[in-house]
């Protein structure tokens, strides 16, 4: 599809360099701008098209004028990347805007660029897609990255709307909350269909208990989205010190059982226990 809008976009570049009056002495310096003398240059389609329009250059001078063009902020296709404009000429040089099929549906913007003769002129181009709007968010794969010190999860777009999520996070173990970390908005954007893997900073988890995580992700117009994991928490200090006690505790049941058996063992005959 590409190859055959770029042959049509030749075509058209040939078709369309017509002359113009010619240019009185002191007249202005070329010029680049939308066809019809608009303003910008405006598209709109859905996503997964091609969108066609034209950059007219003018040249008022007396000799040949080669220009280069390019485009920025867009995908953007020319008949040719350089055009040489004949004397007191102006060449209508059509270009393509792929529209790709991840690109979420709203405004956006983007640059057409000309320079020749040490002069760069901008052609500001306006880019409407078209389709539904979706915010979705999913938070996913959450674990406890005891080596890292902190929780790893997965943030997915599954929407077709730029998103900047946020997130909250909480951890109860068996005697109570033992992280609580309120919603806070992320660094980051995601662009329809992105993931991103990140790592939330937890420096101290608790030595000794079982813990229960849950992380909730949300963005403007998305329902929050929910994910949890357990883990347990057994650090040698800790474990060791629980392990004495425990010890203790038995040692000391033991010593009483064995001194009530001392004394039932040397109560007198007849004598009741």
């Amino acid at each position: 599809m590409r190859a055959a809008v770029r042959s049509g976009l030749v075509a058209a570049a040939t078709a369309l360099v017509g002359a113009v009056a010619a240019a009185p002495p002191g007249a202005p310096a070329w010029t680049a701008a939308p066809a019809a003398g608009r303003p910008y240059a405006y598209l709109e389609g859905p996503a997964g098209s091609v969108l066609q329009d034209t950059l007219s250059v003018t040249n008022p001078g007396a000799r040949p004028l080669t220009v280069r063009l390019a485009g920025e902020g867009a995908p953007v296709a020319f008949a040719a990347r350089t055009v040489t404009v004949p004397a007191r000429t102006r060449a209508d040089v059509p270009f393509a805007v792929t529209v790709t099929a991840d690109t979420p549906p709203g405004a956006h913007r983007g640059t057409v660029r000309a320079t020749a003769a040490g002069r760069e002129l901008s052609v500001e181009l306006l880019l409407r897609v078209s389709g539904p709007r979706l915010a979705a968010l999913t938070v996913e794969d959450v674990r406890v990255d005891e080596a890292a010190g902190g929780l790893r999860y997965t943030l997915v777009n599954r929407g077709t709307t730029v998103l900047a999520p946020t997130l909250a996070v909480r951890a109860e173990g068996l005697l109570g909350t033992v992280l609580d970390r309120p919603e806070r908005a992320l660094p980051l954007t995601l662009r329809p269909g992105e993931r991103v893997t990140r790592t939330e900073p937890w420096p101290d988890p608790p030595a000794l208990d079982s813990v229960t995580v849950r992380l909730t992700a949300g963005a403007p117009g998305a329902v929050p989205a929910a994910a949890r994991t357990e883990a347990a928490f057994a650090e040698g200090p800790a474990l060791a010190g629980t392990a004495g006690l425990l010890l203790a505790v038995a040692g000391g049941g033991y010593a009483a059982w064995r001194r009530r058996r001392s004394r039932t063992q040397r109560a007198p005959e007849g004598a009741t226990p």
